[in-house]
């Protein structure tokens, strides 16, 4: 079995000076591809200004650029506008691998397929190819078109091996690299061999700087595919365990069970992790003389990472209601005020009992196969807690507000 290691959660210096080498170029290269990616259909300008405006590290324009400047490339600009080529065929395999691994975050922003569905993320892709095209025919090097269309051709070629190899979890480490020398360490050496071509060095340092590339890419590619296992969505930036194909059932239900009954809030006092009506796994006398390490008989229903569903059995004791209410630090004073007639009805009589709350909506979203609990809503509500249909939240009549014995202490600015 293979070890997952730990990687630092920073982008090692060697980036910030392979980028603050060639600051001012890549502002160039930035520019190069917001002119190249100018639309008259207004579609296609808004997708691609969402996807140039999602960022990135541009680190394989960085190596085209780095690599001409290592050569000592002074004459123009090529090394810029086959730059931005190169970040523009990254670009399109991102777009077409998201749609592929039906992946809705990347770069800590929403994909383009999941605002604007597959159909236009996929030609959004086709688009950003036949511009980098254009460009590599507006270069005018035969060898920088062999090797950028071929390179094209080999990502294309990986993405079909992976699609071939999808839910393998005994593949070959042959096939492994296979597939991510293909769709990742090829342009990363195409990168670094274009720099070697602007100069017209000698087949020696073009080799070189190719299987320099090559080993990056590989290197960053596992790397990457680490961090698919053990990192989070804030730093990773996209769903964990989606490169890596892990979701590969269809339907994975899971029973959740053994949630703790209480855990601590920030000042060191017992709070209720699900709510103070939960029926433990222990007697009242364990429960007093232990209660952080009581488990409680509260459940959760999750389907494929979602929770569709949660409930619990309820205490029917009033005696262990009582000393649920003491390990809360509540008195008997305010358990009476607040309490006091769930105590009497359980002592009277009250048969154990318990209940599952299902979310539907949750349901009708992955039966939908959304990602977005809003696509299912009946009446959903915008980002800012606005409801379309209705316009709430709205102004209300004074009137209203009397009834309800209500005053509004809004005062409109001038």
């Amino acid at each position: 079995m293979g070890t997952v290691v730990q990687l630092r959660n920073q982008i090692n210096n060697s980036y910030y000076q392979l980028k603050d080498s060639v600051d001012e170029k890549l502002v160039l290269v930035e520019e190069k591809i917001k002119s190249k990616l100018l639309s008259e259909v207004d579609l296609v300008q808004k997708m691609t200004e969402y996807h140039i405006d999602s960022g990135g590290k541009r680190l394989r324009a960085l190596l085209t650029l780095g690599s001409a400047k290592l050569c000592g490339y002074t004459k123009g600009g090529r090394d810029i506008n086959l730059a931005a080529c190169v970040e523009m065929i990254h670009g399109a395999t991102l777009m077409h691998d998201d749609v592929i691994d039906l992946g809705n975050i990347r770069r800590g922003k929403k994909t383009l397929n999941s605002i604007w569905g597959n159909h236009s993320s996929v030609l959004i892709g086709d688009y950003l190819l036949s511009r980098c095209f254009e460009m590599m025919v507006d270069d005018g090097n035969i060898e920088v078109l062999k090797l950028l269309s071929s390179t094209s051709s080999k990502i294309a070629q990986g993405e079909v091996l992976q699609l071939q190899h999808k839910g393998e979890v005994d593949m070959l480490e042959e096939t492994y690299f296979k597939i991510i020398t293909a769709k990742t360490a090829e342009l990363f050496s195409a990168a670094t061999k274009v720099g070697a071509i602007l100069s017209n060095k000698e087949t020696k340092e073009k080799e070189a700087l190719e299987f320099y590339g090559k080993n990056l890419g590989l290197t960053f590619q596992i790397a990457d595919d680490t961090l698919d296992y053990n990192s989070d969505l804030k730093f990773f930036g996209k769903k964990i365990g989606k490169d890596l194909d892990l979701y590969t059932c269809q339907w994975a239900p899971c029973w959740v069970i053994d949630f703790p009954m209480f855990e601590k809030n920030k000042e060191g006092n017992l709070t209720s992790l699900h709510h103070p009506f939960t029926m433990p796994k222990s007697s009242v006398e364990e429960l007093a003389s232990d209660p952080i390490n009581i488990i409680a008989e509260a459940y959760d229903i999750v389907l494929n990472g979602y929770e569709v569903g949660g409930g619990s059995l309820r205490v029917h004791d009033p005696l262990m209601q009582q000393s649920i209410f003491k390990a809360l630090n509540i008195s008997d004073e305010e358990a009476e005020n607040k309490f006091g007639f769930l105590i009497k009805a359980l002592s009277s009589g009250c048969p154990p009992h318990g209940g599952i709350a299902f979310g539907l909506d949750r349901l009708v979203m992955l039966l939908t196969n959304t990602s977005n609990i809003r696509d299912v809503i009946a009446f959903p509500k915008t980002q800012s807690a606005s409801c379309l249909l209705t316009e709430a939240p709205n102004t209300v009549d004074e009137n209203q507000l009397e009834e309800l014995f209500i005053e509004s202490t809004f005062k409109e600015q001038d």
